[in-house]
């Protein structure tokens, strides 16, 4: 289900359909800062090591799965051996359980952690601190959470937001008003960076609209094309992509020089069932055309198609990770 335009206007132009949902709008906000407060009596499991959250104000894709990757990378160049656990969205696994790529499939523990899992160990677990504990035993020397921004169930020591410059905040208001999970102003108060993904236009345009609302240090950074040695000039394509933002893969397609005859914006997460991939194959040899999709639309493909379907992986490029290290420090993570 692809959201409401409405949701992606400048904020002073919402219009009358968010400002009529602004009362509903308004108990959602309530009801989440309820929730991120917690209990007193209860509160958030504080682990051993540094965890690391990396989440967002908006729903739906701003890049998380790429900045988990990244900051992976990152924290494996220093010698930190880091785990990632996530509540497995799309996943019929509980948990907690390591991902094994070998073993489960999107199916089981969802497709963002059988992804990330390539890069080092994943914990699926619906009860986040479980899956905390786990990788506490397992060893780990820091934790890297996978969204759970609004989940108290964890103490975080580092709170990352992840922003598409793109769309930024979109209209300012919460859901169903808008497209945010809470407030900009409150989400801001628990951040220790925010990190605005983005071409340099976007990521100018959106300290125009927003940047007066961010008090915390910010990373700026922009997803870029892996090269896998594909020449992708002039190949006709059929393209799909159920992730956040559809638009900003094919975008990516255009820019390698490829030649869009079809693109199909799949809903977030949205199963790839043999039936689906069978039809868009009929149409791609009606048009001759290649099946192409996103590495994590890629790992939800049915087996049999896996050879037939090109994947289009992307990488986080940060510009300056001086605040994340920054950040790292202060936990003692040198």
């Amino acid at each position: 289900m692809r959201p409401p335009v409405f949701w992606n206007f400048p904020p002073d132009k919402a219009g009358l359909l968010a400002r009529a949902l602004a009362p509903v709008a308004g108990i959602v906000a309530a009801v989440t800062a309820r929730r991120v407060a917690g209990r007193t009596s209860t509160p958030g499991y504080s682990a051993s090591v540094p965890v690391i959250c990396v989440g967002n104000l908006n729903l739906g894709g701003t890049g998380k799965t790429p900045t988990v990757i990244a900051m992976i990378e990152r924290l494996n160049q220093r010698g930190t051996q880091v785990h990632v656990v996530s509540r497995g969205y799309g996943g019929r696994l509980d948990g907690p359980i390591q991902v094994n790529e070998r073993e489960h499939v999107a199916a089981d523990v969802g497709d963002e952690p059988l992804l990330i899992s390539a890069f080092g160990p994943v914990w699926v677990a619906k009860d986040r601190a479980a899956g905390v504990r786990a990788a506490e035993a397992a060893g780990a020397q820091a934790i890297i959470l996978d969204d759970g921004f609004q989940n108290p169930s964890v103490a975080k020591d580092i709170s990352i937001i992840v922003v598409d410059a793109g769309v930024g905040f979109g209209n300012g208001r919460v859901v169903p008003a808008g497209p945010l999970r809470e407030p900009v102003a409150a989400g801001m108060k628990r951040a220790t960076c925010v990190l605005v993904i983005g071409e340099p236009t976007q990521i100018t345009r959106f300290f125009e609209v927003w940047g007066a609302m961010i008090p915390v240090p910010v990373l700026r950074g922009r997803l870029a094309p892996l090269r896998t040695g594909m020449d992708w000039q002039g190949q006709r394509v059929l393209a799909f992509a159920g992730i956040g933002r559809p638009a900003k893969f094919f975008a990516t397609l255009r820019s390698l020089g490829a030649e869009i005859v079809q693109a199909k914006a799949l809903d977030d997460h949205q199963p790839l069932t043999e039936a689906l991939i069978k039809r868009m194959e009929v149409e791609a040899f009606a048009l001759n055309a290649q099946l192409v999709t996103t590495e994590k639309d890629a790992v939800r493909l049915p087996p049999s198609f896996r050879t037939k379907v090109l994947a289009v992986p992307v990488r986080l490029e940060v510009e300056d990770w001086s605040e994340f290290d920054d950040a790292l420090r202060q936990n003692n993570l040198e």
